[in-house]
């Protein structure tokens, strides 16, 4: 059974697709943005502050399906720059402290120019 999940405490979503679904046991999120969830707007000009928006969005969804970061198994982050993994892997070890298996790539845009875009998966 598939499950449809949306919080207002995480930005929307800018296209066709939901923040998260539930399905079988697992929560699949789409990709977060560091953007504000109530005007929608990018937070931070610099990697540090955006991850953090990032893990507070995710945080959101998680709490809305009633998950938590220890309940992720796997992460997949892009960075648009690959220079800034050191300060993004400090952050973003502040919250996956349960060590989830990750992919992290560098790419070449993401969306509305942000520095770095997660999704997760995790177990519910």
């Amino acid at each position: 059974m598939r499950k449809t999940i949306q919080t207002s405490k995480a930005a929307s979503a800018i296209g066709p697709y939901s923040q998260a679904v539930a399905c079988n046991g697992l929560l699949f999120t789409s990709g977060q943005i560091p953007a504000d969830a109530e005007t929608g707007e990018i937070v931070g000009t610099d990697i540090h502050a955006q991850t953090e928006q990032v893990m507070k969005n995710i945080s959101a969804i998680l709490e809305e399906a009633g998950a938590d970061f220890n309940d992720v198994i796997k992460t997949t982050c892009f960075l648009a720059d690959m220079n800034d993994f050191a300060i993004f892997n400090e952050v973003y070890g502040k919250y996956f402290v349960s060590k989830p298996a990750r992919s992290c790539v560098a790419v070449k845009t993401l969306p509305k120019n942000v520095l770095c875009e997660v999704e997760v998966i995790a177990e519910l």
